[in-house]
């Protein structure tokens, strides 16, 4: 009987991996730690995250020609790729290791091997028009200051940007304020001296998800994805084509992007929170069973 090598899928946001081992077409365990970005980490800090939160949790010991197929946020260009892939050989000593976007990941997941639109919405946010094996086109995000519209990073931007310039009705200020214990100083500080801001940014969208039935806050959203659709998927020219998203904020703000698709008469597809179960039927197991250690 033939035997399959192990994969090791990955999938890699800015602030979490998701780790799944699969045998056999089986996952034999899968789990999460935090998110590794080479534009935003250093290769020390990747190799200790690899260290120090996935080798000590690793239940399953990885044979030595497991096939690692690593998909990542900042892996858009062969240096990038090629830092992760280095890292990821010297701490867990494979030497079968593939490096590519997140965005090829999200396409493969959502759309399997049909043509198709797929879109990211996370921490960041990205899109491209993708043939059923590769992407063809891709209007780039830009990261957080010059785009990622609709991204977590850039919502917590705005609503940042909204309350000090009291776009927000004041006590909702107030509430917001004082719930992330923040001032005009802490603010920026944390933005414009320390590191990982998109993260800083990120963390605070919980509180537009607890608050989008304020209008103000509802505003926020369907004007976001709507800069989001009209800046970036609309220049695919296939608006025949259903909208697909992976991510948290597509997932979390379901309502709010299909109203903001529907304005633009788009659409909508497959929205899922994560892309792995996708990622694994499309390498090779499409039964296997997802569970995520934590």
């Amino acid at each position: 009987m033939k035997t399959t090598k192990d994969k090791l899928i990955v999938d890699s946001g800015s602030t979490k991996t998701d780790w799944c081992v699969c045998r056999e077409g089986e996952v034999v365990q899968a789990l999460q730690t935090q998110g590794l970005n080479p534009y935003h980490q250093t290769e020390e800090v990747i190799a200790g995250v690899l260290q120090n939160e996935l080798k000590g949790a690793l239940r399953v010991e990885l044979k030595p020609d497991t096939e690692v197929i690593f998909y990542g946020a900042g892996c858009a260009n062969e240096s990038s790729c090629n830092r992760v892939k280095s890292v990821i050989k010297a701490v867990l000593g494979l030497a079968d290791v593939q490096v590519y976007t997140d965005l090829l990941g999200a396409a493969r997941a959502l759309c399997g091997h049909a043509e198709g639109i797929a879109c990211v919405l996370g921490t960041g946010s990205n899109s491209c028009l993708y043939d059923g094996k590769d992407i063809i086109a891709n209007v780039p995000s830009l990261g957080y200051i010059l785009g990622d519209e609709g991204s977590s990073a850039v919502l917590g931007r705005r609503l940042l940007s909204d309350c000090f310039k009291n776009q927000l009705p004041a006590p909702l200020q107030e509430e917001f304020l004082k719930k992330y214990d923040l001032t005009l100083e802490t603010v920026l500080e944390r933005v414009y001296r320390q590191p990982l801001v998109n993260r800083f940014l990120a963390g605070l969208t919980p509180f537009l998800s607890e608050h989008r039935d304020v209008p103000e806050v509802h505003k926020l959203l369907v004007g976001s994805f709507t800069e989001f659709l009209t800046r970036n998927v609309i220049q695919y020219r296939r608006p025949w084509l259903p909208i697909n998203c992976v991510g948290s904020i597509a997932h979390a703000f379901s309502t709010e992007l299909k109203e903001a698709a529907e304005g633009l008469g788009m659409e909508m597809g497959v929205i899922l929170q994560s892309p792995m179960k996708g990622l694994i039927a499309y390498h090779g197991a499409p039964s296997a069973q997802l569970k995520i250690d934590n």
